[in-house]
């Protein structure tokens, strides 16, 4: 058979006709959508706003957007008081502590709460720490404060199929973490020193947006996730309640009057709208994976 003469060539096979397959499915579903888009999406940036609202949602992977909403809202006069939406497991480590630092720097000017969503942890609660205040739902989950570096080892599959790899590089630890052979223990532990190296950094920042002593957040710092309760009681949120809660709070930081309270959003172009949708329609393919899956540090 086929199959079994070129296993690794059946595979590629396989896997390109399951790539076209989802590919056609997705178009099929975008184009089915393009209404949603423009009768659903609206623009709700003006200057009559007063409390801006950020959304930092799905995995962190690039802090560009969101530090350009940042910087737009920083910069109208209009807008008192800013309030993160964080519904966000968590992403990569640069970009969490980018958004970090503009938070830091936007609450010298205005002031800033953090609401969290359903999930708002690891690089998502590292984010969320820079604020002046936290509002959290009472089953939030959130924590997750700690760091994973993770790769699958596929050298007996590659062994299987009679692939032979062939490195040419130009220092001893330029392939350090190859899926196609064993981890030595000096990469292993060149890995270890790298993980805990960032993992105080985040509790660094964390215990300094949160101004609480860093060996306090080091004790709470073991990657668990917590519930918003949980972490109203180890004082890593400030208040339990809605986006609606958090938006009336910030109005308050900002002494803007209750009935004059007006949340905007940032105005939004086309390729957002097109990566919401999406992010929409593929957010249940994560079902299964952990929290702490998302706060990868990737080394290229």
């Amino acid at each position: 058979m086929f199959s079994r003469r070129h296993p690794f060539l059946f595979f590629t096979l396989i896997l390109s006709t399951i790539i076209i397959l989802g590919g056609i499915c997705l178009i099929t579903i975008f184009i089915a959508s393009t209404s949603l888009i423009s009768s659903n999406i609206i623009n709700v940036s003006n200057s009559n706003g007063n409390v801006g609202i950020i959304e930092i949602k799905g995995i962190i992977t690039s802090s560009k957007e969101i530090i350009q909403n940042i910087k737009e809202f920083k910069e109208n006069d209009s807008i008192k008081a800013i309030v993160l939406r964080v519904d966000s497991p968590g992403g990569g480590v640069a970009p969490s502590q980018e958004i970090y630092r503009e938070i830091i720097k936007l609450k010298k000017k205005k002031k800033v709460v953090a609401s969290f969503g359903a999930v708002a942890a690891s690089g998502g609660y590292y984010i969320a720490s820079a604020s002046d205040s936290i509002v959290a739902n009472p089953g939030t989950i959130t924590g997750s404060i700690g760091v994973i570096m993770e790769y699958v080892n596929i050298e007996d599959i590659v062994k299987k199929i009679r692939l032979i790899p062939i490195v040419i590089k130009s220092g001893e630890f330029k392939d350090m973490g190859s899926p196609v052979r064993p981890l030595k223990d000096k990469e292993r532990k060149i890995f270890q020193n790298i993980v805990n190296e960032i993992h105080t950094q985040f509790v660094r920042d964390v215990a300094l947006g949160r101004k609480i002593d860093q060996r306090k957040i080091a004790k709470l710092a073991d990657g668990r996730i917590y519930t918003g309760e949980q972490a109203l009681a180890y004082n890593l949120v400030d208040k339990i309640g809605n986006l609606s809660d958090a938006i009336a709070f910030a109005g308050k930081l900002a002494e803007i009057k209750k009935d004059e309270i007006k949340a905007v959003y940032p105005k939004k172009d086309k390729m957002s709208s097109i990566k919401d949708l999406f992010h929409s329609l593929l957010k249940d393919a994560y079902i299964s994976s952990t929290v702490t899956d998302y706060f990868r540090y990737v080394i290229n």
